[in-house]
């Protein structure tokens, strides 16, 4: 089992990473891939990665909130890091008009910026959207030469998965899919999903359940099969 989207080095996790390891091992999960939200993350991500080559991997990318942080460095240092085996994905990235920590055309200027870069390096797309759907399809088509991604802690509609799973695009979905006070919706949206085109994340620590990871990756395990 694999958990596709850990956010390991954000600082909820700074005093107990090795028990969190543990604990995920012994839920049974194989491999995890750490989540690069900025480059300063991306760098991190990478360097924890490194200390554990059969079990952790990283992406390297910049998310939305960050947008306003990107400068002329940052696509060449990701470049970089895009090199590095261990380095799998390309993000996270992507459009987030919920909250707007970044300003959208900014958000977009970045989000193309890490497009090009991933047709460029060729490795899959970790995506990130949120109230941002037209706008965010509308983009990705601008790009005729991207590499396979999961769009990732989906919580969207059964017409958007859709589109997506139309498009190629693999589904990552978290804890939340056991949350029935909130994301009931989901319930019809895992269900039309292929089981060959779900994949599993916790997202943590932000997403339910973010207290237990161990107990997090089972009972997903168990809704997928």
């Amino acid at each position: 089992m694999i958990d596709i989207g850990l956010n390991l080095t954000n600082r909820q996790f700074a005093h107990d990473q090795e028990e969190l390891l543990l604990r995920a091992e012994q839920a049974g999960v194989t491999q995890m891939i750490l989540t690069g939200t900025s480059l300063r993350s991306s760098k991190e991500s990478f360097a924890l990665a490194k200390g554990y080559p059969t079990l952790l991997y990283s992406t390297a990318g910049v998310h939305p909130h960050d947008a306003k942080t990107m400068n002329e460095q940052t696509i060449p240092q990701l470049n970089s890091l895009l090199k590095e085996k261990q380095v799998v994905a390309v993000g996270e990235c992507g459009l987030d008009f919920d909250r707007d920590f970044s300003p959208r055309p900014v958000q977009e200027q970045c989000f193309r910026a890490q497009l090009a870069l991933a047709q460029e390096v060729q490795k899959p797309l970790f995506l990130h959207e949120r109230a941002a759907f037209d706008r965010f399809v509308g983009i990705l088509k601008d790009y005729t030469l991207l590499p396979k991604g999961v769009v990732h802690c989906f919580t969207g509609s059964l017409s958007e998965v859709k589109t997506y799973l139309d498009a190629g695009y693999y589904i990552g979905f978290t804890g939340a899919i056991s949350d029935s006070r909130r994301f009931a919706f989901l319930e019809e949206v895992v269900r039309y999903v292929p089981l060959e085109r779900m994949l599993i994340e916790t997202d943590a620590p932000f997403m339910p359940t973010k207290d237990s990871i161990s107990m997090y990756l089972s009972d997903n395990h168990e809704t997928k099969e």
